[in-house]
């Protein structure tokens, strides 16, 4: 049955783009499996928000919470280097890649249920709190816990393909073999202390370092976000600000977003770590 699910992950994009036509590109998508009972979700509580929800408080008896990262074509991070604003590309991609993601959450929750276990349908986006700005189901967070990368000190997840795609994740009670997290940050910043461009790539300064705190904590373990312990501050209501200020509205949606901080960077379409 994992591989009937797989299969119907790895397959979607290519499937999506053949019916709709869609101006993105994407690879081939990552994907693994987080036990539901991992101490690490009741951990999101602190870490996000204490309305963060645990696996088995969106669906009951859950036992596994399958993730993917689905990755950009490059060309979609390459546009969106130059200047302030998001490129177009990359605003589209935005806008896209969450409309698929909530076809295809819908699609193996739908095979999933098919083969008589319960699982979630939770959408790509939009779930947290307009004030806080924190979510009650981070999809990001959960591939974390899975193994699908490391945070690097710009928030993003840094995965085997870069940091430059997105996630989803479905909670399900059919039963999957967790896979293991990496044994190495793939953040280079948290890695070495030799990079942090993705710091001079912010356009509106909403990351910051205190260089005294910089490399106190340079090759600790994996930490689950923690850039703050490497002497970098996200201000995220002013990201917030820089994502909403210049929004380009679309038919199926707005393109909120900026990602200047994921663009340009050696992290960008691989783990430059490995």
């Amino acid at each position: 049955m994992k591989e009937i699910v797989f299969d119907l992950i790895r397959r979607f994009p290519e499937k999506y783009s053949v019916k709709y036509h869609p101006a993105t590109k994407w690879g081939e998508p990552l994907i693994k499996i987080a036990d539901a009972d991992d101490p690490l979700f009741e951990s999101l509580k602190t870490i996000i928000s204490p309305t963060h929800a645990l696996p088995g408080e969106l669906v009951v008896g859950a036992r596994s919470v399958i993730t993917w990262y689905v990755p950009f074509d490059p060309s979609i991070a390459k546009s969106n280097i130059p200047g302030e604003e998001s490129s177009l590309e990359w605003d589209y991609a935005y806008v896209e890649t969450n409309n698929m993601l909530n076809d295809l959450s819908k699609e193996v929750h739908d095979l999933i249920t098919d083969l008589g276990y319960a699982a979630s349908d939770i959408p790509a986006t939009y779930n947290y709190d307009a004030i806080a700005l924190k979510s009650d189901w981070s999809h990001r967070s959960a591939a974390f816990i899975a193994g699908l990368g490391t945070f690097g000190i710009n928030n993003m997840l840094i995965t085997e393909k870069g940091c430059c795609g997105r996630y989803g994740s479905v909670i399900t009670t059919m039963p999957f073999e967790a896979d293991v997290r990496p044994e190495r940050e793939y953040c280079l910043f948290k890695y070495n202390g030799s990079c942090g461009a993705c710091i001079e790539r912010c356009p509106i300064n909403a990351l910051t370092i205190d260089s005294s705190k910089a490399v106190k904590v340079i090759g600790s373990q994996l930490e689950l976000g923690g850039a703050a312990e490497y002497g970098v501050f996200y201000d995220r209501h002013l990201c917030n600000e820089q994502i909403f200020k210049k929004v380009i509205h679309f038919e199926n949606g707005d393109g909120d977003t900026c990602g200047k901080c994921m663009v340009g960077l050696p992290c960008s379409q691989q783990a430059p770590t490995l």
